[in-house]
């Protein structure tokens, strides 16, 4: 039973730190968009959160080597896409997450970290924080179902990234394993529900990728040639008679459109 833990953790680990890796599309449309519009920080701060608080557990018990490495690579990874977020947020996006930041990280792992080591009997002390991340852990897999909302409403998944909810869905797989063969609930039972919304999330992808983005066709816009627009420019003024009335017809203007009458403007299609 053992070597077959060990077997789920080392897998465990390697597709856990693909769910690390998942969000790199993200952070590219970040990137070429420069802005995060669109996107939350949350996923990541309560991932590292979570991976913080999964390491506190894994120093209070025995045998938890894996949980100590992938989650040590957690929250350098982690910490890396929050600065990124941070660098190209707007200013009130930036305010906000900070004020996470702090509220979640610093402050709320501080209060664990000091309660349970003052308040806390050893005997009993990884089991308490072995509670509170089991449900913390509940917090990371329903973290990136903030945006279902959003992708229903917009019937849209361009804020949904399919491959982080793929690889979260199989690393539940991998840890439920390993939880139940070291009969350590506190691994095994969260990532129960975290398989289930995961596969929530891609029943969403699948329903609603072909869509439209935003939900609504967004008309095509009519380009006209440089050549063409060139030849309207050498144009001559034409004077019609149209029932008693002078239409004059000047050639383009600096912005681009045809003034009729002197007045109005109208582009040339």
């Amino acid at each position: 039973m053992a070597d077959l833990a060990f077997v789920f953790g080392l897998l465990g680990n390697i597709v856990s730190f693909m769910v690390f890796l998942a969000p790199i599309p993200t952070f590219y449309q970040i990137y070429k968009k420069r802005s995060t519009a669109g996107f939350q920080s949350l996923p990541y701060i309560v991932g590292l959160f979570s991976a913080m608080l999964w390491m506190y557990y894994a120093f209070l018990k025995p045998d938890t080597t894996l949980l100590i490495t992938i989650n040590s690579v957690g929250c350098f990874i982690q910490s890396a896409y929050i600065c990124f977020y941070l660098v190209f947020a707007s200013k009130d996006t930036r305010i906000q997450t900070v004020k996470l930041i702090l509220s979640l990280n610093v402050v709320g792992f501080g209060l664990v970290l000091f309660l349970t080591q003052f308040f806390a009997n050893e005997s009993n002390r990884g089991s308490i924080v072995g509670w509170i991340c089991l449900v913390f852990s509940l917090c990371v897999f329903v973290a990136p179902l903030g945006v279902v909302r959003q992708v229903i409403r917009m019937k849209s998944v361009e804020y949904m990234p399919f491959l982080l909810s793929f690889f979260l869905t199989l690393s539940a797989v991998m840890w439920f394993f390993f939880g139940l063969l070291r009969k350590d609930y506190n691994i095994a039972i969260p990532n129960v529900l975290g398989f289930s919304f995961g596969v929530i999330q891609m029943v969403l992808y699948l329903m609603y990728k072909n869509a439209k983005e935003g939900g609504v066709q967004v008309p095509e816009v009519v380009e006209v040639k440089i050549e063409k627009i060139s030849e309207l420019k050498e144009q001559i003024i034409d004077v019609v008679k149209v029932g008693g009335m002078t239409l004059e017809i000047i050639p383009l203007g600096a912005d681009g459109g045809i003034i009729v009458g002197g007045d109005k403007t109208c582009s040339p299609e």
